[in-house]
């Protein structure tokens, strides 16, 4: 996947590999600080994780790891392999249009362009594609249609399709840009603190759009709510200064801890 010989990329007919994302030994840098530590972590495919742990604990570090946007930082040193679908994404010859259109990201607060609800949604076709992105008003409006039904907002915004996204509710807002990244078909969506800007209803909302998406995605999502993880998440990692301490099921997770720091965390001892 990703190399810039697109023959190589993945085959989304060919039956999907049991990890979406694997790690071996990743340690991060912030120049002389080091973020992570030897972490070692296997993300099923098609399930919702969930990175939980106090403020600094290198939740959204090892986040921004999967589709490399650390590296827009030219201070970011990274070590160890990073395998997306089996393909390691550190190897020169990755191209890293073709990670970030397999991996979207959503950001903690919506960031939807100051267009229209339409050309917000077909942002990404028309960048990915550009010159072979279907030019059909037919074939578009089908596209822009299908995105706003897989996140639950089409039945909101249908009638007012051309009105400038940025004039949507936070919750809208936030929902568009979960599809903004779908007509490209990426693989696995990345969410950090996607509903910190909300409130309880529109966290709500989001909460249940996860849990819809959940599937036909592999979803990571970093949260400092537990009561967050432990809704809308299958399985968790506790992180503790830079390191993985804990992977396994969410039920598990917050009824039976396997560690001490765990359970001490998930009781509110610290954090």
């Amino acid at each position: 996947m990703l190399p810039s010989d697109q023959s190589s990329a993945y085959d989304p007919l060919r039956k999907p590999p049991k990890f979406a994302i694997r790690t071996n030994g990743l340690n991060v840098w912030y120049e002389t600080f080091q973020a992570l530590f030897d972490i070692d972590l296997n993300i099923r495919h098609g399930k919702v994780t969930s990175l939980i742990g106090p403020s600094g604990c290198g939740k959204s570090t090892l986040l921004r790891c999967f589709n490399r946007i650390n590296e827009r930082l030219g201070y970011v040193r990274t070590e160890g392999s990073i395998n997306i679908l089996d393909h390691d994404i550190s190897t020169p010859g990755t191209s890293l249009a073709q990670l970030r259109k397999q991996v979207g990201m959503v950001f903690q607060r919506p960031n939807p362009l100051p267009v229209s609800i339409r050309k917000n949604v077909l942002f990404g076709l028309d960048l990915h594609h550009e010159g072979s992105a279907p030019h059909g008003r037919s074939e578009r409006d089908n596209i822009v249609e299908e995105a706003l039904r897989q996140v639950l907002l089409w039945d909101a915004v249908k009638d007012r399709l051309d009105q400038k996204a940025t004039a949507l509710s936070l919750e809208e807002q936030q929902k568009l840009c979960i599809a903004r990244l779908l007509p490209v078909k990426p693989i696995i969506l990345l969410m950090d603190e996607p509903c910190s800007a909300l409130d309880p209803e529109g966290t709500e909302a989001v909460e249940e759009l996860i849990w819809t998406l959940r599937g036909s995605y592999t979803i990571v999502i970093v949260t400092h709510n537990m009561a967050q993880a432990r809704r809308a998440s299958e399985e968790c990692c506790f992180m503790l200064l830079g390191k993985m301490i804990e992977h396994t099921r969410t039920k598990e997770m917050f009824v039976t801890p396997k560690n001490k720091e765990t359970a001490d965390y998930i009781e509110g001892r610290y954090g």
